[in-house]
């Protein structure tokens, strides 16, 4: 990727410091940012600041030891459990134990086969699956939809993150959500559509496909969440430092 597709000094210093970063140290993290660019240059190079807040948010957070929570409605509640399930165990790579933490469950009878088929993942809940939750706060609350906020707001410290899904930005159990992170300190990330609606406005950074109908914008949502995962485990688990 070069300055004629990314215009990096007309960005603000923070995209200019993190696409220097990736760029000078992270050369598997450069290529796999060309191959987002390739799959449509013009509407990506578009997005790519925001693209590259929200991966250097994640990137803080996991160091730090905090946990992404997740949330969508429909199609977004699916997408939100298919980033978790790339994020909890191996997405393009294998993340097998070290020999340290393998040797750790030596002592026990299924030891063995833990410590052989057992992978590193990243920290991360997608909200709204407590069935039992989810039901005593319809029963409970005059006001509907809050039943993340409240989930959230039980299990989220400050200095987690949250990455909400809505394809109008508008989804009220979403913003609810949102407006707890923030009480909260949790750090917001935003997926939405080209409006944005009010999600885009209150997130924290918010990457909005290029399209307005529900399908179109779910289809870019992959393509860009795939690419936040492989970029993840790419940074956390290189391939020079994987166990043999």
């Amino acid at each position: 990727m070069n300055t004629q597709e990314f215009d990096l000094c007309s960005q603000p210093t923070d995209v200019q410091n993190i696409y220097h970063d990736i760029q000078t140290h992270y050369p598997e993290e450069a290529q796999l940012l060309q191959q987002l660019l390739q799959k449509n240059q013009q509407a990506y190079t578009a997005i790519l600041p925001e693209f590259l807040r929200a991966y250097h948010l994640l990137v803080t957070g996991f160091q730090a030891k905090h946990r992404l929570f997740l949330c969508g409605n429909g199609g977004s509640l699916a997408d939100a459990m298919h980033i978790s399930g790339e994020l909890l165990k191996s997405f393009k790579r294998r993340r097998s134990l070290s020999q340290t933490d393998k040797s750790l469950f030596s002592q026990y009878e299924y030891g063995d086969i833990l410590a052989e088929y057992l992978e590193y993942g990243f920290p991360c809940t997608v909200l709204g699956l407590n069935h039992a939750l989810f039901s005593a706060v319809q029963n409970d609350c005059k006001v509907e939809a809050v039943q993340y906020a409240q989930e959230l707001y039980a299990l989220g410290i400050k200095g987690d993150m949250l990455l909400a899904i809505s394809t109008s930005g508008n989804a009220l159990n979403v913003l609810y959500a949102i407006t707890a992170a923030k009480v909260l300190g949790v750090k917001t990330i935003g997926f939405t559509g080209h409006i944005g609606g009010k999600l885009a406005q209150y997130a924290d950074i918010a990457i909005k496909a290029p399209e307005t109908s529900t399908e179109s914008i779910q289809e870019h949502h992959i393509v860009l969440y795939h690419a936040l995962c492989a970029l993840l485990e790419s940074r956390f688990f290189p391939r020079d430092s994987l166990p043999r």
